[in-house]
C-alpha cells in the first residue's frame, strides 16, 4: 500500500480526489475553457483523476484559465460568472472538503449562505422575526464583492485556519488564475471567480472577519442576517441605523471593499406596532423576496404586518424563463410543455410560496394566459375556444401542471 505522506510532497490522497469528483459530478455544471464537461471527463475518468491526484501531491498542479460568462441579473445589468474547467473544479473541491470542516464551526450563527445545514429560508425566517421586533433595517449592498476581494487580506484570513502549505499554495494559484473573456486571457490581481467551487467558502471566510466578527465585537446590540454578500442589519431607531451605515461604510473601505450607496438604504419596518413614521422607505429586497407592509387576516380581523413576498425582479425572471418554454416556436404537445415547465415550477413553488403564497397568484394566472395564447396559435382557435379547451384538459388531468394547484385555468 502506498504511503502518500512519505512518497509525495503534499498529503492529498486518492480518496480525497475521488470524494471530490463524486460531489462535482453530482452538481454537474457547464464545461470550462477546455470544453470538457462531465460526460467527456467520464470517458477517461480513471486517467483524469490520477492526473489530478499526481499533480496535486507533487505540487505541479496549475489551474487553467477561467472561462467568463455574462449572465443577466434579476435587478438588471449583467454578472460575470467564472467557470473553471472540470479538473479545476475537482481540485477545488479537494481543498474545500479539507478546509470546510475546519472553518465551519467558527462561523457566525447568522451567516447562512453556502453553509451545510443552513438555507435561504432559514435567513428569511430569522429576518421575519427580527423585522417584527426592530423598527429599522439597513439593507447592505457591496459593490462587485466577488470581483473586488483583496487577495492579501483573504490569504491572511485563510491562514488563521490552516498553515498547510498545499492548501495555501493552491488557493493562491486559483486566485491568480487568468480569466478568459471572449477568447482573450486577462490577468487578475483581485477577486475570486463567482462560479468557482471554492469561491463561496473563501467569501464566507473573508466576510467572517470583515463583517461578522466585527459586528459581534463592536455592535452586538444590532442583530443581522447575512447570506454570502447580501446582508441586512436590524436597528431600534433611525439614528442608530444611520450610525451603523456610516460605520460599515468606513469598515468596508478599510478592507478594500465599497458599499453601493445607491442600493444600500435605510428602511422602516411598518406594521401594527411600528406605525409612527409614514415618510420613510418601507420596502427592501432580500434573497428574492420583497419585505413590505402587508395586511393579513387574523382572528381579530385584518392586521398590518411586515412580511416577505416574491419580489418583482424574481417574478420578471420567472416570466422570462416561461417565455423560453411557452412560445410560438414550440411545436410539441401541451404534455411536453407541462413536462418542461413543471421541472422549473417545482423549484419556484418550493422557494417563493413559503411566505405570502397568495401574493404569487398573479404570476400563476399569467402562466395560464400564456398557455391560452399558445393554444390559440397552435390550434388556430379564438380566445374563448382556447380557454374552454384548456379547461377541458384541466378537467381530465388537474395535476398536469404543478402551478394549477395554486391557480387553476378558467
Amino acid at each position: 500500500m502506498i504511503d502518500y505522506y512519505e512518497t509525495k510532497q503534499h498529503p492529498v490522497t486518492k480518496k480525497m480526489v475521488l470524494d471530490a469528483y463524486r460531489k462535482v459530478r453530482m452538481n454537474k455544471g457547464s464545461a470550462g475553457i477546455d470544453g470538457e464537461d462531465v460526460t467527456k471527463f467520464d470517458r477517461k475518468v480513471s486517467d483524469n483523476l490520477y492526473k489530478i491526484w499526481n499533480r496535486m501531491t507533487s505540487g505541479s498542479y496549475y489551474p487553467q484559465d477561467v472561462k467568463e460568462v455574462l449572465i443577466p441579473k434579476k435587478s438588471g445589468g449583467v454578472r460575470a460568472l467564472g467557470i473553471p474547467s472540470m479538473s479545476d473544479r475537482i481540485a477545488q473541491q479537494v481543498v474545500k472538503n479539507y478546509l470546510e470542516v475546519r472553518v465551519e464551526p467558527s462561523f457566525h450563527d447568522d451567516s447562512y449562505g453556502y453553509r451545510p445545514g443552513k438555507s435561504a429560508h432559514d435567513a428569511l425566517a430569522k429576518s421575519v422575526r427580527n423585522c417584527g421586533y426592530f423598527s429599522w433595517v439597513v439593507d447592505l449592498d457591496i459593490r462587485g464583492f466577488f470581483d473586488n476581494i483583496d487577495h492579501e487580506l483573504l490569504m491572511k484570513a485563510v491562514r488563521v485556519y490552516t498553515n498547510e502549505k498545499w492548501v495555501l499554495l493552491y488557493i493562491e494559484r486559483w486566485l491568480k488564475a487568468r480569466v478568459n473573456r471572449g477568447g482573450i486571457s486577462h490577468e487578475r490581481n483581485k477577486g475570486t471567480p463567482q462560479g468557482g467551487v471554492i469561491s463561496p467558502l473563501l467569501a464566507n471566510i473573508f466576510l467572517h472577519f470583515v463583517f461578522d466578527k466585527w459586528m459581534e465585537k463592536y455592535h452586538r446590540n444590532m442583530p443581522f442576517e447575512r447570506y454570502c454578500d447580501d446582508a441586512i442589519i436590524h436597528c431600534t431607531t433611525k439614528s442608530q441605523a444611520e450610525f451603523i451605515k456610516g460605520a460599515i461604510l468606513r469598515r468596508m473601505n478599510t478592507c478594500k471593499l465599497e458599499l453601493n450607496e445607491t442600493k444600500t438604504k435605510i428602511v422602516y419596518c411598518r406594521n401594527a406596532v411600528h406605525n409612527d413614521c409614514n415618510d420613510a422607505d418601507s420596502c427592501f429586497d432580500f434573497l428574492g423576496y420583497t419585505f413590505r407592509p402587508l395586511g393579513r387576516p387574523t382572528k381579530n380581523g385584518w392586521k398590518l404586518t411586515y412580511f416577505p413576498c416574491m419580489s418583482k425582479s424574481s417574478q420578471t425572471s420567472v416570466r422570462e424563463k416561461v417565455k423560453g418554454v411557452v412560445n410560438r416556436r414550440f411545436m410539441g404537445t401541451i404534455q411536453n410543455i407541462a413536462s418542461r415547465l413543471n421541472t422549473m415550477a417545482r423549484g419556484w413553488i418550493n422557494y417563493y410560496c413559503v411566505y405570502s403564497k397568495w401574493t404569487t397568484y398573479g404570476l400563476w394566472y399569467w402562466i395560464n394566459l400564456k398557455l391560452v395564447r399558445w393554444i390559440m396559435r397552435r390550434k388556430k382557435m379564438g380566445r374563448g375556444r382556447a380557454h374552454r379547451w384548456l379547461n377541458g384538459i384541466y378537467s381530465q388531468n388537474p395535476n398536469l401542471f404543478l402551478h394549477w394547484s395554486l391557480a387553476r385555468p378558467y
